[in-house]
Protein backbone atom coordinates (compact mmCIF):
# COMPACT_ATOMS: atom_id res chain seq x y z
CA UNK A 1 0.00 0.00 0.00
CA UNK A 2 2.80 2.20 0.49
CA UNK A 3 4.55 1.86 -2.77
CA UNK A 4 1.09 2.58 -4.20
CA UNK A 5 0.31 5.65 -2.35
CA UNK A 6 3.82 6.50 -3.47
CA UNK A 7 3.55 5.84 -7.05
CA UNK A 8 0.70 7.97 -7.26
CA UNK A 9 2.21 10.65 -5.49
CA UNK A 10 4.91 10.51 -7.83
CA UNK A 11 3.11 10.92 -10.89
CA UNK A 12 1.42 14.27 -9.11
CA UNK A 13 4.70 15.63 -9.05
CA UNK A 14 5.89 18.42 -11.24
CA UNK A 15 8.76 16.67 -13.56
CA UNK A 16 11.18 18.21 -16.17
CA UNK A 17 10.23 19.50 -19.38
CA UNK A 18 9.68 16.56 -21.94
CA UNK A 19 12.60 14.99 -23.70
CA UNK A 20 13.29 12.83 -26.88
CA UNK A 21 15.42 9.95 -27.04
CA UNK A 22 17.08 7.53 -24.33
CA UNK A 23 19.15 7.65 -21.24
CA UNK A 24 21.67 4.55 -21.24
CA UNK A 25 22.19 3.74 -17.36
CA UNK A 26 24.82 1.55 -15.98
CA UNK A 27 24.31 0.02 -12.19
CA UNK A 28 24.61 -2.20 -9.54
CA UNK A 29 22.67 -5.54 -9.66
CA UNK A 30 19.13 -5.56 -8.03
CA UNK A 31 19.94 -1.77 -7.19
CA UNK A 32 16.51 -0.02 -7.87
CA UNK A 33 12.91 -0.33 -7.45
CA UNK A 34 12.38 -1.25 -11.40
CA UNK A 35 9.22 0.12 -11.66
CA UNK A 36 10.41 3.41 -11.30
CA UNK A 37 12.45 2.97 -14.68
CA UNK A 38 9.24 2.73 -16.25
CA UNK A 39 7.77 5.56 -14.37
CA UNK A 40 10.37 8.29 -15.78
CA UNK A 41 10.08 7.21 -18.99
CA UNK A 42 6.20 8.08 -18.46
CA UNK A 43 6.89 11.16 -16.83
CA UNK A 44 9.52 12.44 -19.68
CA UNK A 45 9.29 10.24 -22.73
CA UNK A 46 12.77 9.33 -22.43
CA UNK A 47 13.75 5.13 -22.26
CA UNK A 48 15.66 3.64 -19.98
CA UNK A 49 18.18 0.95 -21.22
CA UNK A 50 19.18 -0.57 -18.37
CA UNK A 51 22.48 -2.51 -17.75
CA UNK A 52 23.46 -3.87 -14.59
CA UNK A 53 27.54 -5.14 -13.31
CA UNK A 54 28.61 -6.70 -10.34
CA UNK A 55 32.02 -5.07 -9.66
CA UNK A 56 33.42 -1.67 -9.65
CA UNK A 57 36.02 -3.16 -11.49
CA UNK A 58 33.94 -5.26 -13.71
CA UNK A 59 32.40 -1.59 -14.30
CA UNK A 60 35.21 0.42 -15.33
CA UNK A 61 36.64 -2.15 -17.29
CA UNK A 62 33.47 -1.41 -19.45
CA UNK A 63 32.95 2.35 -18.96
CA UNK A 64 36.35 2.49 -20.72
CA UNK A 65 35.96 0.43 -23.46
CA UNK A 66 32.56 0.40 -24.38
CA UNK A 67 32.05 -3.44 -25.05
CA UNK A 68 30.07 -4.96 -22.36
CA UNK A 69 26.68 -3.35 -24.20
CA UNK A 70 25.32 -2.92 -27.35
CA UNK A 71 25.41 1.30 -27.45
CA UNK A 72 29.36 1.89 -26.70
CA UNK A 73 28.54 4.38 -24.17
CA UNK A 74 26.72 5.04 -20.74
CA UNK A 75 25.17 8.13 -19.48
CA UNK A 76 24.73 7.41 -16.03
CA UNK A 77 27.00 5.20 -13.90
CA UNK A 78 26.61 4.27 -9.82
CA UNK A 79 30.47 3.27 -9.11
CA UNK A 80 31.57 3.65 -5.41
CA UNK A 81 33.49 6.39 -3.86
CA UNK A 82 37.12 5.25 -4.38
CA UNK A 83 36.31 4.56 -8.36
CA UNK A 84 34.42 7.88 -8.12
CA UNK A 85 37.84 9.15 -7.35
CA UNK A 86 40.14 6.91 -10.06
CA UNK A 87 37.65 7.92 -12.76
CA UNK A 88 37.80 11.51 -11.78
CA UNK A 89 41.92 11.33 -12.14
CA UNK A 90 41.66 10.01 -15.22
CA UNK A 91 39.42 12.62 -17.28
CA UNK A 92 36.15 9.68 -17.56
CA UNK A 93 33.92 11.72 -15.75
CA UNK A 94 32.23 14.94 -16.40
CA UNK A 95 30.60 17.76 -14.22
CA UNK A 96 26.82 17.67 -12.96
CA UNK A 97 24.99 21.06 -13.74
CA UNK A 98 23.57 21.11 -10.47
CA UNK A 99 20.99 23.85 -12.11
CA UNK A 100 19.85 20.93 -13.76
CA UNK A 101 19.17 18.49 -10.75
CA UNK A 102 16.28 20.84 -8.79
CA UNK A 103 15.91 17.98 -6.03
CA UNK A 104 19.73 18.87 -5.05
CA UNK A 105 18.85 20.45 -1.87
CA UNK A 106 17.74 16.55 -0.80
CA UNK A 107 20.86 15.17 -0.38
CA UNK A 108 22.39 15.64 3.19
CA UNK A 109 25.10 17.75 3.21
CA UNK A 110 28.06 15.98 5.17
CA UNK A 111 27.34 13.58 2.64
CA UNK A 112 28.53 15.49 -0.29
CA UNK A 113 32.10 17.52 -1.00
CA UNK A 114 33.22 14.08 0.58
CA UNK A 115 37.21 13.30 -0.09
CA UNK A 116 36.54 10.64 -2.82
CA UNK A 117 34.87 14.27 -4.41
CA UNK A 118 35.90 17.18 -2.48
CA UNK A 119 34.97 19.73 -4.83
CA UNK A 120 31.62 17.77 -4.89
CA UNK A 121 31.03 18.61 -8.77
CA UNK A 122 31.65 14.71 -10.36
CA UNK A 123 29.03 12.72 -8.24
CA UNK A 124 25.53 12.63 -5.96
CA UNK A 125 25.43 10.08 -3.73
CA UNK A 126 22.75 7.66 -4.52
CA UNK A 127 23.56 4.68 -1.10
CA UNK A 128 25.55 4.70 1.46
CA UNK A 129 26.12 2.19 4.35
CA UNK A 130 28.54 0.35 6.07
CA UNK A 131 30.51 -3.55 6.22
CA UNK A 132 29.90 -5.22 9.08
CA UNK A 133 28.92 -9.02 10.45
CA UNK A 134 25.55 -9.99 10.15
CA UNK A 135 25.31 -12.76 12.95
CA UNK A 136 22.89 -15.24 14.34
CA UNK A 137 22.33 -14.19 18.14
CA UNK A 138 21.31 -18.29 19.13
CA UNK A 139 24.83 -19.11 17.66
CA UNK A 140 26.61 -16.10 18.04
CA UNK A 141 27.79 -14.33 21.42
CA UNK A 142 27.12 -10.38 21.05
CA UNK A 143 30.77 -9.67 22.92
CA UNK A 144 32.45 -11.95 20.22
CA UNK A 145 30.86 -9.71 17.00
CA UNK A 146 32.85 -6.28 18.67
CA UNK A 147 35.92 -7.02 17.02
CA UNK A 148 36.95 -8.19 13.68
CA UNK A 149 38.79 -10.80 15.56
CA UNK A 150 35.82 -13.05 15.61
CA UNK A 151 36.77 -14.26 11.83
CA UNK A 152 39.81 -16.56 13.97
CA UNK A 153 37.93 -17.30 16.66
CA UNK A 154 38.31 -21.26 16.82
CA UNK A 155 34.91 -21.41 18.12
CA UNK A 156 33.16 -20.43 15.16
CA UNK A 157 35.10 -22.39 12.72
CA UNK A 158 33.18 -23.66 9.75
CA UNK A 159 30.81 -21.18 10.13
CA UNK A 160 31.52 -17.83 8.80
CA UNK A 161 30.60 -16.57 5.46
CA UNK A 162 33.59 -14.10 4.15
CA UNK A 163 33.39 -11.40 1.99
CA UNK A 164 35.35 -12.17 -1.17
CA UNK A 165 36.53 -8.79 -2.35
CA UNK A 166 39.59 -7.60 -2.33
CA UNK A 167 39.55 -3.84 -0.62
CA UNK A 168 36.60 -5.55 1.69
CA UNK A 169 38.69 -8.77 2.68
CA UNK A 170 42.25 -7.07 2.65
CA UNK A 171 40.87 -3.92 4.89
CA UNK A 172 39.36 -5.84 7.75
CA UNK A 173 42.69 -7.82 8.34
CA UNK A 174 43.86 -4.26 8.16
CA UNK A 175 41.53 -2.65 10.68
CA UNK A 176 41.79 -5.89 12.87
CA UNK A 177 45.33 -5.47 13.50
CA UNK A 178 45.09 -1.28 13.78
CA UNK A 179 45.57 -0.45 10.38
CA UNK A 180 44.28 1.88 7.72
CA UNK A 181 41.94 0.50 5.59
CA UNK A 182 44.06 2.42 2.86
CA UNK A 183 47.16 1.54 3.85
CA UNK A 184 50.77 1.64 1.69
CA UNK A 185 52.61 0.14 3.94
CA UNK A 186 53.82 -3.63 2.61
CA UNK A 187 55.04 -4.74 6.25
CA UNK A 188 50.92 -3.76 7.05
CA UNK A 189 49.68 -5.49 3.97
CA UNK A 190 51.55 -8.28 4.04
CA UNK A 191 50.83 -8.48 8.00
CA UNK A 192 47.44 -8.56 6.29
CA UNK A 193 47.32 -10.73 3.71
CA UNK A 194 48.99 -13.68 6.12
CA UNK A 195 46.07 -13.34 8.68
CA UNK A 196 43.50 -13.53 5.44
CA UNK A 197 45.94 -16.69 3.44
CA UNK A 198 45.70 -18.04 7.23
CA UNK A 199 41.66 -17.54 7.59
CA UNK A 200 41.67 -19.49 4.17
CA UNK A 201 43.55 -22.42 5.18
CA UNK A 202 42.57 -23.53 8.57
CA UNK A 203 39.02 -24.19 7.51
CA UNK A 204 37.60 -21.10 9.33
CA UNK A 205 35.20 -20.30 6.54
CA UNK A 206 32.16 -22.28 5.39
CA UNK A 207 32.36 -19.97 1.90
CA UNK A 208 33.62 -17.22 0.45
CA UNK A 209 31.33 -15.01 -1.76
CA UNK A 210 29.14 -11.76 -2.06
CA UNK A 211 25.61 -11.09 -2.78
CA UNK A 212 24.35 -14.42 -2.04
CA UNK A 213 25.23 -14.58 1.74
CA UNK A 214 21.85 -12.50 3.14
CA UNK A 215 19.94 -15.24 2.01
CA UNK A 216 21.97 -18.20 3.40
CA UNK A 217 22.03 -16.25 6.78
CA UNK A 218 18.17 -16.26 6.59
CA UNK A 219 17.79 -19.90 5.82
CA UNK A 220 20.31 -20.59 8.87
CA UNK A 221 23.15 -21.76 6.75
CA UNK A 222 26.20 -20.38 8.93
CA UNK A 223 26.76 -18.24 12.16
CA UNK A 224 28.11 -15.07 10.41
CA UNK A 225 28.44 -13.34 7.28
CA UNK A 226 30.55 -10.69 6.65
CA UNK A 227 27.95 -7.99 4.46
CA UNK A 228 27.09 -4.79 3.24
CA UNK A 229 24.36 -3.19 5.90
CA UNK A 230 21.82 -3.22 3.32
CA UNK A 231 21.67 -6.73 3.09
CA UNK A 232 22.14 -7.32 6.85
CA UNK A 233 18.78 -5.02 7.17
CA UNK A 234 17.36 -7.11 4.19
CA UNK A 235 18.02 -10.40 6.49
CA UNK A 236 16.92 -9.02 9.77
CA UNK A 237 13.95 -8.12 7.99
CA UNK A 238 13.11 -11.70 6.77
CA UNK A 239 14.35 -13.37 10.42
CA UNK A 240 14.77 -12.08 13.68
CA UNK A 241 17.09 -13.89 15.24
CA UNK A 242 19.97 -12.11 12.98
CA UNK A 243 21.94 -9.05 14.09
CA UNK A 244 24.15 -6.58 12.96
CA UNK A 245 27.33 -5.46 14.49
CA UNK A 246 30.02 -2.97 13.36
CA UNK A 247 33.36 -4.26 14.97
CA UNK A 248 35.11 -1.67 17.62
CA UNK A 249 38.31 -1.51 15.35
CA UNK A 250 35.79 0.26 13.03
CA UNK A 251 35.04 -0.81 9.21
CA UNK A 252 34.58 0.97 5.55
CA UNK A 253 31.83 3.87 5.53
CA UNK A 254 31.03 3.80 1.61
CA UNK A 255 28.95 5.83 -1.17
CA UNK A 256 27.82 4.57 -4.41
CA UNK A 257 27.32 7.85 -6.37
CA UNK A 258 25.85 8.77 -9.45
CA UNK A 259 28.28 10.19 -12.42
CA UNK A 260 28.18 10.55 -15.87
CA UNK A 261 30.98 9.81 -17.60
CA UNK A 262 32.77 12.37 -20.30
CA UNK A 263 31.88 10.54 -23.12
CA UNK A 264 28.13 10.23 -22.41
CA UNK A 265 25.66 11.43 -25.42
CA UNK A 266 22.67 11.95 -24.04
CA UNK A 267 23.49 14.29 -20.96
CA UNK A 268 20.26 16.47 -21.10
CA UNK A 269 18.43 13.10 -20.55
CA UNK A 270 21.19 12.07 -18.00
CA UNK A 271 20.79 15.08 -15.92
CA UNK A 272 16.56 14.46 -16.15
CA UNK A 273 17.58 10.88 -15.11
CA UNK A 274 19.49 11.77 -11.90
CA UNK A 275 17.04 14.88 -10.93
CA UNK A 276 14.35 12.59 -11.22
CA UNK A 277 16.39 10.05 -8.75
CA UNK A 278 16.85 12.71 -6.17
CA UNK A 279 12.80 13.06 -5.98
CA UNK A 280 11.88 12.28 -2.36
CA UNK A 281 9.10 9.69 -3.56
CA UNK A 282 11.34 7.83 -5.85
CA UNK A 283 14.73 7.84 -3.61
CA UNK A 284 12.21 6.55 -0.90
CA UNK A 285 10.84 3.83 -3.11
CA UNK A 286 14.26 2.47 -4.07
CA UNK A 287 15.50 2.70 -0.55
CA UNK A 288 12.17 0.52 0.60
CA UNK A 289 13.68 -1.96 -2.14
CA UNK A 290 16.73 -2.50 -1.25
CA UNK A 291 17.55 -1.14 1.94
CA UNK A 292 20.56 0.52 1.75
CA UNK A 293 20.97 3.85 3.57
CA UNK A 294 19.16 6.85 1.98
CA UNK A 295 21.30 10.05 1.45
CA UNK A 296 18.08 11.99 0.74
CA UNK A 297 16.47 13.63 3.52
CA UNK A 298 13.09 13.81 1.89
CA UNK A 299 13.46 10.27 1.11
CA UNK A 300 13.11 9.59 4.80
CA UNK A 301 11.29 11.82 6.10
CA UNK A 302 8.50 9.66 4.14
CA UNK A 303 9.96 6.29 5.32
CA UNK A 304 9.82 7.68 8.88
CA UNK A 305 9.94 5.38 11.98
CA UNK A 306 10.17 2.10 10.12
CA UNK A 307 13.94 3.96 8.53
CA UNK A 308 14.94 6.35 11.59
CA UNK A 309 14.21 3.26 14.29
CA UNK A 310 16.62 1.03 12.55
CA UNK A 311 20.36 0.62 13.92
CA UNK A 312 21.59 -0.59 10.90
CA UNK A 313 20.48 2.18 8.53
CA UNK A 314 21.70 4.86 11.44
CA UNK A 315 25.08 4.08 12.71
CA UNK A 316 25.89 5.63 16.09
CA UNK A 317 28.26 9.02 15.59
CA UNK A 318 30.66 7.00 17.43
CA UNK A 319 30.47 4.43 15.02
CA UNK A 320 31.35 6.52 11.85
CA UNK A 321 33.92 8.24 13.89
CA UNK A 322 35.61 4.65 13.61
CA UNK A 323 34.77 4.26 9.97
CA UNK A 324 36.79 5.38 6.99
CA UNK A 325 35.88 5.97 2.93
CA UNK A 326 38.41 3.52 0.99
CA UNK A 327 40.64 6.16 -1.31
CA UNK A 328 41.68 5.16 -5.16
CA UNK A 329 45.13 3.37 -5.18
CA UNK A 330 48.36 4.66 -6.64
CA UNK A 331 48.91 2.25 -10.07
CA UNK A 332 51.60 1.23 -8.24
CA UNK A 333 50.17 -0.10 -5.12
CA UNK A 334 47.47 -0.92 -6.91
CA UNK A 335 49.44 -3.55 -8.61
CA UNK A 336 50.64 -4.93 -5.35
CA UNK A 337 47.35 -5.39 -3.52
CA UNK A 338 46.01 -7.06 -6.30
CA UNK A 339 49.14 -9.26 -6.12
CA UNK A 340 48.25 -9.47 -2.55
CA UNK A 341 44.71 -10.48 -3.27
CA UNK A 342 46.16 -13.31 -5.72
CA UNK A 343 48.17 -14.57 -3.22
CA UNK A 344 44.82 -15.45 -0.82
CA UNK A 345 43.24 -16.33 -3.74
CA UNK A 346 45.36 -19.08 -4.48
CA UNK A 347 45.90 -20.78 -1.18
CA UNK A 348 45.05 -24.21 -0.15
Amino acid sequence: MKKLIALLLALMLPCAALADGVVNVFNWEEYIDESVLEEFTARTGVKVNYMCFTTNEDMMLSVETGVANNFGYYDVVFPSEYMVQRMTNKGMLQEIDFSKITNIGQIQTNLMNASYDPTGTHSIPYMWGTLGILYNTELVDEEDVKTWGVLWNEKYKGQILMMESQRDAIGIALKYLGYSMNSNDYTQLREATDLLIKLKTSGQVKAWGLDEFKDKMVAGEAAMAVVYSGDAQYAIDLNDKLAYAIPMEGTNIWTDAIVIPADARNVENAHLFIDFLCDPEIAARNCEEIWYCSPNTGAIEIMGEEYTSSPVMNPTEEEVARCEYFNDLDPAWLTIYNQLWQDVRNAK
